[in-house]
């Protein structure tokens, strides 16, 4: 029997491994970028003019004037890392760059967990991004925003197509020893 509904074009095996490694490959990226992050955050300590330029930047790119909540949180954080520590945000940084890293190299080798791990961290992670393609606009978070939900929406639908039924292996039977 022929499956009634054809596979579209993008699930077929060929063309979605295919994009399963250029997934993969755009997150092990990004766990580059966080990594690097990361250990500069671990090291800038001693390097003032730096520190007020990220500051600055942060300011700017989490809207503060928009978001008093924010602001408030971002008060409370920095006065939890007094003396210019960052180790804080930069271990963060550290640890979602490893998960990036567990979810590409996952992907790249094609496991399912890793599949599901990708399509949870990432679905997590698009409901800040609408927010902050809405209040700064840029044609850089769109593409963003819009790689994002063609991962969520692609590993769902592979996902969704590959369900593995294991049929259940019955347990051989011991004979007694009498």
């Amino acid at each position: 029997m022929s499956d009634p509904k054809p596979k579209p074009a993008i699930l077929r095996r060929p063309t979605r491994v295919r994009y399963l490694k250029l997934i993969a490959l755009f997150k092990i990226a990004k766990g580059v970028l966080a990594l690097a992050l990361g250990f500069s955050l671990l090291f800038l300590n001693s390097r003032t003019h730096w520190l007020d330029a990220i500051s600055d930047w942060t300011a700017d790119e989490l809207l503060l004037v928009h978001s008093k909540a924010v602001l408030y949180l971002l008060n409370k954080l920095q006065a939890v890392l007094a003396n210019g520590q960052l180790r804080a945000p930069g271990l963060l940084a550290l640890f979602y760059s490893a998960v990036l890293f567990t979810e590409g190299i996952g992907v790249y080798l094609q496991k399912r967990w890793a599949e599901f791990l990708m399509v949870f961290a990432t679905g997590a992670l698009i409901p800040f991004e609408v927010r902050h393609v809405y209040h700064r606009p840029s044609i850089g978070g769109f593409v963003i925003l819009a790689v994002n939900c063609f991962i969520v929406w692609f590993l769902y639908r592979v996902l969704k197509r590959e369900k593995h039924h294991t049929p259940a292996v019955p347990a051989p039977e011991v004979a007694e020893i009498s």
